[in-house]
């Protein structure tokens, strides 16, 4: 038996009343997937941190290349090397993973309020506890505060939403997730340059300021989350817009009525080819993200700024105003990261899910086929237009994988099959800058000139995306065997805490039941997250103009 009166981060208190407004749930989920997308723009901090003690005036130097890892973690007399601080990255989309997969069944039971209130928890507590870290010079701190804890705050703010947009946005899954998702993907376009203003505005002669930026994001990010979170509410089961009616079932249609439960997918072929086709698709597009500045620089050279001099004949005057327009090129593929996450995910509901992914494969490996010849032939226009299209998939790739597993699946345990699922991304984290980085040493080793050293490359991606196709086109309706009975469905409503009328739950439901929300109400939550939006895109499109400068 339920309690009568649950706290107000319980299930029952958030199930919507009559005349709530579903678009006050998209503002809440980017509020926080904004936050916790500054995952991506971490390597902002590299720099400044492995010069802290230089700095500081204590005559330190860099870590030796002999030290062991182990050690660097608690070593507090030498500055940290980038590629250590670089394993807090790796770690960010292994426990991203992990943590969904692990958790997803419980958010389901718990709702996303308590979720997004517990991710936003783990987030800004692992920045503050990494702040600690700064300031001891300890780097075990930082690997526990952000790279753990807050590793775990990303997965349950990640997936957070997802079954919740869903069930609101029956009529229109893809755009609902594509719009939150978006936000993961814009989280460093505002978390970068806020960073480093406030890392220039705490910097002293004797302290780089990156202690005190840790500080005042994390509060700033907590107060967000919370909003964010707090935003959540759920429909009713069997909620549906007005005026829109389901498809009918079919015999073999890619959308069912249906649900599986969680525990079953590991048995699915289905489920392992969604991974594959999830792992492969980011596999190509984030190995390209890690190297798409030193490529373009190794690739142009001095045509870059008008020098016809090859990369390694440039002084380093001109290697610092190459790396400028590097710095443009990658804002701008930020830019179609972002914007095809939305594209791509609202075109899905008029193509459907396996149209998409089939655009994305063949489109992709077309694209990074032409690559070299684009490089070759010295065709800036095409290099970096091939590139922004394969950005714009790579996202789109993310926000549409969860609507093809509520079409598959049912919606009743998407967020933790989505979850699961996701273990291919954590995957892909590891073997896509692999990939990339060990081809590029082997290249070089092998004397190549640095701009043929991802020709190779490019065509190992393609090799990727054909098999992303292969594993899409087989595909297939799920048995009617792995689907729950209509009792066993009943059971795991009672546990999720569903209820099929609002006004049971008399809690945040008014006082007759309804919840009527205001245009006001709707305009100031969508303004809440717009206006970040909007600055980090206006402060990425300047970082833009010196690339077409």
């Amino acid at each position: 038996m339920s309690d009568p009166t649950p706290g107000f981060l319980e299930k029952e208190r958030i199930i919507a009343g009559p005349g709530f407004n579903r678009w006050l749930v998209p503002p809440a989920a980017l509020a926080i997937h904004l936050c916790i997308g500054m995952a991506y723009g971490f390597s902002v901090f590299w720099l400044p941190l492995s010069k802290a003690l230089q700095t500081a005036g204590t005559g330190a130097q860099t870590c030796a290349k002999e030290m062991s890892f182990f050690a660097e973690l608690f070593a507090s007399g030498c500055d940290w090397r980038v590629a250590t601080l670089g394993w807090m990255y790796t770690l960010f989309f292994v426990l991203l993973g992990s943590s969904a997969a692990l958790w997803g069944g419980w958010l389901e039971r718990a709702g996303p309020r308590k979720a997004g209130v517990v991710s936003a928890v783990c987030w800004c507590g692992g920045m503050l506890l990494s702040a600690l870290g700064i300031h001891l010079h300890q780097f075990w701190l930082m690997i526990l505060g952000s790279g753990v804890i807050g590793g775990i705050g990303l997965g349950l703010g990640y997936i957070s939403p997802v079954s919740t947009l869903i069930k609101w946005f029956p009529d229109r899954r893809g755009m609902a997730t594509g719009m939150a998702i978006m936000g993961f993907g814009g989280g460093a376009m505002i978390g970068s340059p806020l960073a480093v203003d406030l890392m220039k505005a705490f910097a002293t002669p004797t302290d780089v300021g990156v202690m005190q930026t840790f500080v005042v994001m994390a509060v700033v990010y907590f107060v967000f989350m919370m909003g964010g979170a707090l935003g959540y509410r759920v429909p009713p089961t069997g909620w549906k817009p007005e005026g829109w009616t389901p498809p009918p079932a079919k015999a073999n249609t890619m959308i069912t009525q249906r649900h599986v439960h969680v525990k079953k997918v590991w048995g699915i072929p289905q489920f392992w080819l969604l991974w594959t086709v999830l792992c492969m698709n980011v596999s190509a597009g984030i190995g390209v993200i890690g190297m798409s500045s030193p490529m373009l620089q190794e690739v142009f050279g001095g045509a870059l700024i008008n020098i016809p001099a090859k990369f390694t004949e440039l002084d380093k005057t001109q290697l610092a105003a190459i790396a400028t327009v590097a710095g443009g090129f990658t804002a701008l593929l930020s830019l179609f990261n972002i914007g095809g996450r939305f594209f791509w995910a609202s075109l899905s509901d008029k193509l459907g899910r396996k149209m998409t992914y089939v655009v994305f494969f063949v489109l992709g490996g077309l694209l990074y086929a032409s690559i070299p010849s684009s490089a070759s032939a010295g065709s800036k226009l095409l290099f970096v237009g091939a590139f922004c299209i394969i950005l714009s998939m790579y996202g789109g790739g993310f926000a549409t994988i969860p609507a093809y597993l509520a079409d598959l699946f049912g919606t009743q345990f998407v967020g933790a099959i989505h979850g699961r699922l996701l273990t291919a991304w954590a995957t892909a984290g590891i073997l896509g800058p692999v990939v990339v980085n060990y081809m590029r040493e082997y290249q070089l080793g092998l004397g190549l000139p640095r701009e043929q050293v991802y020709n190779q490359t490019m065509y190992i991606l393609v090799g990727m995306l054909v098999i992303g196709l292969i594993a899409n086109l087989l595909v297939r309706p799920i048995a009617d065997k792995h689907f729950m009975s209509d009792e066993e469905l009943a059971v795991e409503k009672r546990l999720a805490h569903e209820k099929a009328q609002a006004a049971e739950v008399g809690a945040g439901s008014g006082a007759a039941g309804t919840e009527q929300t205001s245009s006001l109400t709707v305009g100031l939550a969508w303004l809440a997250v717009c206006i970040p939006l909007a600055w980090g895109i206006y402060r990425t499109l300047v970082a833009t103009a010196k690339f077409f400068h």
